[in-house]
């Protein structure tokens, strides 16, 4: 049978890209991209010429039968992101089951994530902890921040820069303002940057910056812990 490659591709750094990655997406007759026009870029910084079709949120339903008639046909396909590893708040999960429903074989290629990478940095615990991916824009927010604000464990979540003020903000209201977090930006790129300090000392520091950029990634403390 035929196989599905899940490709972590680089989150800013192009050279955290593995060679093994780079030989998976050499070999393979198709690549499924989250965005054609930024994975080619990165296609062609590694000499990586195959046909590629786009495979995100919007289409990843529809896109998934072209998907399995390409497996069905014995070719492989390698699925990759904008960033990080697929499947994790990204488009991926629906192309993993169908390929296993259909007795193909899944190989994952691992690599980088934003979530771990900010986690280790934040300097907080990271033995265990729950990962939240983005919040719910509207519906049902307020109640899950409701109950992150209970959880013992260190939780992780994705922001764009736009909301970050108002995700410190709904942090500041329903968790204990001076529990320990971080926020992380730009992770593996020149300007990385990585601001520690509790959830009111940081929704200050933001609020003086003229801008917000860059990818975001809180890391806040589970209820209870102490340095």
């Amino acid at each position: 049978m035929s196989t599905l490659y899940i490709v972590a591709t680089p989150i800013g750094n192009l050279n955290d890209l593995s060679p093994r990655a780079v030989e998976v997406l050499k070999s393979v007759d198709y690549i499924a991209c989250e965005d054609t026009r930024k994975s080619g870029h990165m296609l062609q910084h590694f000499g990586i010429s195959k046909p590629t079709f786009s495979f995100h949120q919007h289409n990843e339903h529809r896109k998934v039968a072209h998907l399995m008639n390409i497996l069905d046909a014995n070719q492989d396909v390698a699925l990759i992101s904008d960033a990080g590893m697929p499947g994790i708040s990204d488009p991926g999960f629906l192309a993993v089951r169908a390929a296993q429903q259909g007795e193909h074989t899944v190989s994952v290629i691992p690599g980088p994530d934003a979530a771990t990478t900010a986690l280790v940095a934040s300097g907080l615990p990271c033995d265990r902890y729950v990962f939240e991916g983005f919040l719910p824009h509207k519906k049902g927010r307020q109640k899950r921040l409701g109950q992150l604000a209970e959880e013992k464990l260190t939780i992780v979540i994705y922001e764009s820069p736009n909301r970050l003020l108002k995700l410190l903000g709904e942090l500041e209201e329903h968790f204990e303002p001076e529990r320990l977090a971080a926020v992380a930006r730009e992770l593996t790129k020149k300007f990385e940057e990585v601001v520690r300090g509790t959830i009111n000392e940081l929704k200050t520091e933001f609020e003086q910056r003229d801008s917000i950029k860059g990818e975001i990634v809180v890391i806040v403390s589970g209820k209870g812990y102490s340095e």
